[in-house]
């Protein structure tokens, strides 16, 4: 591949949507957002679903798998959690419980701490996004297995810097990129 058609870097467009959509739906988590569901459920299917998706295909082209297992789990993740909130209200299933959904949020705990693990051969950024979205994971889970309010805001909390975290690397790639220096440290 010649450098004219060397295709585009798809980690600021995975990160971005994760990072946006992780905001928001902390924002909601810390109850700094209320009656906002709707919003989140649009953006984690479009934007934190779809979008990564597309950005995990991106990357299996360029042949990154980690870039492209990270991009496309979390794309289905943002996928599955609305169809878990939506479906039972269209009666095609039950409301999971808080048990199961605990269970839910613990695996993909298991598989953020194993992606984190991945982050040791790449940068800071990246591992702080990985550290703190395991750490949310694992908050979550235990928020609905105890049914503690207070985890669960704290979680929001947590979420937010590690939203804000994967806003910072992204935007971190196109610049640096854009300006062939270092604008913001990855």
């Amino acid at each position: 591949m010649t450098e004219e058609t060397k295709p585009a870097n798809p980690a600021p467009l995975g990160l971005m949507a994760f990072g946006m959509t992780t905001v928001l739906l902390n924002l909601y988590n810390a109850g700094i957002l209320s009656g906002s569901l709707g919003m989140i459920m649009g953006m984690g299917i479009f934007y934190g679903g779809l979008a990564q998706v597309l950005a995990g295909a991106m990357e299996y082209r360029n042949g990154n798998m980690f870039g492209m297992t990270a991009f496309t789990s979390y794309g289905f993740f943002w996928i599955s959690l609305v169809a878990i909130l939506v479906l039972p209200g269209l009666g095609l299933a039950e409301a999971v419980p808080a048990s199961a959904m605990a269970a839910y949020l613990a695996m993909w705990g298991v598989f953020t701490a194993m992606m984190y693990v991945g982050t040791m051969k790449l940068n800071k950024s990246l591992q702080v996004v990985f550290l703190t979205l395991t750490i949310l994971f694992f908050l979550l889970a235990i928020a609905d297995a105890t049914g503690s309010e207070l985890i669960k805001t704290i979680a929001g909390f947590e979420g937010l810097i590690c939203g804000f975290s994967a806003v910072y690397t992204s935007s971190g790639i196109i610049l640096n990129d854009l300006y062939k220096k270092t604008v913001l440290p990855l």
